[in-house]
């Protein structure tokens, strides 16, 4: 029988070794293994119609990935509902081989009624929890389950220099439950520095007051490191962006930006707007946590709700019929 040396706590004791063994290189293995396989990213985008959504995810990933679904003719129809829309590309950056799942949702908050327009988004990410757990569950399942389920959601508020609309404090509310919501405002050089800075106070003061949980979110296993860097992206959440997938000449070189009679405005100037910051949260610091916390925390609890559900049910259908009451028993 195998004992096991613990130290005064109940843990393991550190051992220190002889020789070099080799079992450091179980991280190169897992990443030729995962390099292999490639990754995969599903992001969600909500807003109006107009508002840069498709150049803005076109402009986070240079290049183009999905084109714009505003009505640009007089008689183009007008959508009805809130569609939904998914668009897949592969991706490739120094042999990172990257499967992006962009899921656009034409028609949000477009009506003059906009009551419930939101349910058709919920559903949507329920959806693809509950395709994910039917295929888990199955007796014989895919070595690797396909994974749709939204890890990001990147909600575009108007840049109306005024507060959030009392419709996208309903909606962020809702989506906060289900996915990884990601605020920004849109087209902010619409605003004066003054006026963006204002702007993002208020609408921080208002997710603060309805009790909006965005992501990055707080946890016990984040290192002072990671706490220092979730914190500084709360501080510039809303992110107040600016997208384009044109180039303007600045002092002789070429830039992503947007140019009008008064000057430039360059998308990757952090002086202009925080589009940087919003990249590298997105692809660079927070892209793999952004999974992790879809599988951990927001299906997580999809799955257990809906396994105590199957539960109770199955109780239900197994019990005894209970005996009728007698009127005697009833008037007391």
């Amino acid at each position: 029988m195998a004992a096991t040396v613990a130290n005064g706590n109940g843990m393991p004791a550190q051992t220190a070794l002889n020789t070099y063994v080799g079992f450091d290189t179980i991280t190169q293995q897992i990443e030729k293994k995962l390099l292999k396989r490639g990754f995969q990213f599903n992001v969600m985008v909500v807003g109006q119609s107009g508002l840069g959504k498709s150049t803005l995810v076109n402009t986070i990933f240079a290049s183009h990935l999905i084109d714009t679904k505003a009505r640009l003719e007089a008689d183009e129809v007008v959508r009805q509902t809130t569609e939904i829309e998914n668009v897949s590309h592969f991706i490739e950056e120094n042999g990172v081989r990257l499967k992006l799942n962009i899921v656009d949702t034409p028609g949000y908050g477009d009506q003059v009624n906009n009551d419930a327009c939101w349910e058709p988004l919920i559903k949507y990410i329920k959806d693809q929890h509950s395709a994910y757990l039917r295929k888990e569950l199955t007796a014989v399942r895919d070595k690797y389950i396909q994974d749709t389920r939204i890890h990001c959601c990147l909600f575009f508020i108007a840049p109306t220099g005024h507060s959030l609309k009392p419709l996208d404090i309903v909606v962020l509310k809702k989506l906060s439950q289900v996915v990884n919501v990601v605020p920004v405002i849109a087209k902010s050089d619409s605003l004066t520095l003054e006026e963006r800075q204002a702007f993002k106070e208020r609408i921080k003061a208002e997710l603060h007051f309805h009790e909006i949980r965005l992501y990055p979110y707080e946890s016990e296993e984040d290192d002072e490191q990671e706490m220092a860097l979730n914190e500084s992206i709360r501080d510039l959440i809303p992110f107040a962006v600016v997208g384009s997938e044109r180039n303007v000449v600045i002092d002789g070189r070429p830039v992503r930006g947007r140019k009008n009679r008064w000057g430039v405005v360059n998308v990757e100037n952090e002086n202009h707007c925080e589009f940087v910051h919003l990249r590298n949260f997105l692809t660079r610091t927070h892209l793999q946590d952004l999974i992790e916390t879809t599988a951990d925390i927001h299906y997580e609890a999809f799955r257990s709700k809906q396994l105590l559900a199957l539960k109770e049910s199955s109780q239900s259908a197994n019990s005894p019929p209970s005996q009728s009451q007698s009127p005697m028993s009833v008037s007391q």
